[in-house]
């Protein structure tokens, strides 16, 4: 998660280059929306010179990134909200925010993965595997490199939940004072 200034595909490649660097893994793919912020010949060049494989939704079809915009709510508007956060002490926050919870999400909080949808007449019947957290299923992928692996174990070692609960409760507040002080001093 990165908070951008605005759409425009500077700060969101800007914003992409700085995600890709935090990655314990090679990126090999980007399925991004529709949106001009991502359908533009910048990115389209990057991909191709770094051999990423680029790829986008299908026009008019909202729900080809339902996993994202899912992740969406359960991460950026449970923890943000709704509110507009249009100016640069915002985004240096929310920047700040996401980067206490990219290590809470990663780390500790463990998710489940559909294996299998099976429809038996007009029901679907799904089983999902075991609940594991990113964390957990980097460290059981062959695909990484175990150097990468050590660096994140030794992370992990010096991480505290309980604090980084508390750090992101605080800068919540924050985050959600400046949105309080817009709606009571809108002309600010």
């Amino acid at each position: 998660m990165q908070a951008v200034k605005n759409k425009a595909q500077i700060w969101v490649f800007e914003a992409l280059k700085d995600i890709r660097g935090k990655l314990p893994f090679d990126l090999l793919g980007i399925d991004s929306d529709n949106g001009g912020e991502f359908i533009n010949d910048h990115l389209v060049r990057f991909c191709d010179e770094e051999q990423i494989n680029f790829t986008r939704s299908r026009s008019y079809r909202k729900n080809d990134n339902c996993f994202i915009e899912q992740k969406n709510y359960t991460i950026v508007r449970r923890y943000v909200g709704y509110d507009r956060y249009d100016t640069e002490i915002a985004q240096k926050r929310m920047n700040e925010l996401y980067g206490h919870l990219r290590l809470y999400v990663n780390f500790f909080l463990p998710v489940m993965k559909l294996i299998q949808k099976t429809r038996v007449g007009s029901k679907v019947k799904k089983k999902y595997d075991e609940p594991q957290t990113p964390y957990q299923r980097v460290l059981g992928s062959p695909f990484v490199p175990e150097i990468k692996k050590e660096e994140l174990r030794q992370q992990y070692a010096n991480l505290n939940p309980a604090m980084l609960r508390r750090q992101i409760a605080k800068l919540q507040n924050r985050l959600f004072q400046l949105s309080e002080n817009k709606r009571n001093h809108p002309n600010i």
